[in-house]
């Protein structure tokens, strides 16, 4: 299997530190706001990076956190008139039944920031012990100049960097490049005592923590959305890698932003579309079907087009998954090998797609005994990408057998003319009558 580092800047060779087990860290939500489309690319990618490391055997130790305490949270609660908590509580449950909807792997542990208070002081308070931050009036940094590292996954270059844009601002900094670790609290904001007063985590530190807690010093996979290289994930290596002396992750996966009109979808420029908004009106499927359709180091723009022909994709899938109901086969080793070299490629997700549909456009035109062998194949694809299509294919595979049910009785009644236009709109739809001394039944034309 080959992955994109983003660290190295290609394609490696993925060999995890254990034998049989793969310990992933994805950055998830801030709790402010409703989970959008572009939030769900991140969650699908995570997702199936995580099914296809089961899939290859593999058991896999994944960590998705929420940030329950933050700037953002805050203006929230001030905004709503409650407390931050409830605020991040209802965020989360929203996130957590969208995800379950679109059939994404719950991880291991969805931790929150201010459940690892502790650690996150602890790894403040190892920080400054060695030199690389200090305290000013309450607040703690993060020195960037001391990490000679600084830049390497971003590529971009201490000297070239200024305060502004992605740089937070602060004139408690003795360097507008350092970061905040610990955040003095006001007085009107949630706060935990320390070592420098009361106060909260910074945004950065929060990740390094948790992901040392449950998944250790140096972790496999961590990965997260592009826009998260930088700042975010150059300062979770600065901060782990100073506090640990070794590699913080061996690979970074980035799945790219999901673009309305060329611009990232976010709340700040007001064009981001709730995916519980979109799941009122597509299928969990098609929402699927539309984003492994483009590859995750590949931009989308949001196109309600394309969502539509997701549809159709999705429905002429389901069509065969019926009409070929009840057949048994054979996989066909060849596809599933072809299968496994797209996906082992990168994840190459639009490639698996592709495989998919060759297999129903084939079964469509296959003769009755190689049916059940290309129906097989499709759901283990299916069913490897994630897609959960039981229900629907019960639904319409019953309502198949009722019309065709409804044939028989008006042949035995003598209404050959009624069962013969039934017949003749099934085979528009695809369907196959043939007619025999027990009774009907239905197959793929």
């Amino acid at each position: 299997m080959k992955l994109y580092n983003t660290l190295s800047r290609k394609k490696e060779n993925f060999k995890p530190l254990k034998e049989k087990e793969v310990s992933i860290y994805y950055c998830g939500m801030t709790l402010q706001e409703s989970p959008h489309i572009g939030h769900i690319r991140a969650a699908l990618t995570s997702d199936i990076l995580h099914r296809f490391l089961k899939y290859l055997g593999y058991n896999v130790k994944l960590i998705v956190n929420f940030t329950d305490i933050d700037d953002k949270v805050i203006v929230k609660a001030e905004e709503e008139g409650k407390d931050y908590r409830e605020i991040a509580a209802y965020f989360e449950d929203e996130y957590r039944g969208v995800t379950s909807r679109l059939n994404i792997l719950p991880p291991c542990f969805y931790p929150r920031a201010t459940q690892h208070i502790e650690e996150i002081i602890n790894l403040v308070k190892r920080l400054e012990d060695k030199g690389y931050a200090y305290e000013k009036d309450g607040d703690v940094f993060f020195s960037v100049r001391k990490f000679k590292d600084y830049g390497k996954l971003s590529g971009k270059k201490v000297e070239d960097l200024r305060s502004g844009a992605r740089i937070e601002v602060n004139e408690s900094k003795k360097d507008p490049l350092d970061f905040v670790l610990w955040k003095k609290a006001k007085s009107s904001e949630p706060s935990w005592l320390s070592p420098w007063g009361k106060g909260r985590p910074g945004w950065h530190i929060e990740c390094s923590a948790m992901a040392n807690y449950y998944l250790g010093e140096t972790i496999d996979i961590h990965g997260g959305g592009s826009d998260l290289i930088f700042p975010h994930h150059e300062n979770e290596i600065a901060q782990s890698e100073t506090a640990t002396g070794k590699e913080f992750a061996n690979f970074w996966v980035h799945n790219e932003m999901l673009n309305i009109k060329g611009e990232k979808m976010s709340k700040s420029l007001l064009n981001f579309i709730p995916i519980k908004d979109l799941l009122e009106e597509f299928d969990p499927n098609v929402v699927r079907l539309y984003l492994l359709q483009a590859h995750y180091r590949s931009p989308i723009d949001y196109n309600t087009d394309m969502l539509n022909q997701a549809v159709s994709g999705w429905e002429k899938i389901i069509n065969f998954l019926n009409i070929s109901k009840g057949q048994k086969g054979e996989l066909f080793s060849e596809i599933i090998e072809g299968f496994e070299n797209k996906m082992n490629d990168d994840l190459g997700t639009p490639g698996a797609i592709a495989l998919a549909f060759d297999m129903v456009n084939r079964g469509l035109k296959a003769d009755e005994k190689d049916i059940g062998s290309y129906r097989e194949t499709l759901v283990f694809l299916l069913n490897t990408l994630g897609f959960s299509f039981g229900e629907e294919e019960k639904e319409l595979g019953s309502a198949v057998e009722e019309i065709v049910k409804l044939r028989n009785d008006l042949r035995d009644e003598g209404n050959y003319n009624m069962a013969d236009r039934i017949r003749d709109v099934l085979k528009k739809g695809g369907i196959l009558i043939q007619d025999g001394p027990e009774g009907s039944i239905w197959r793929p034309e």
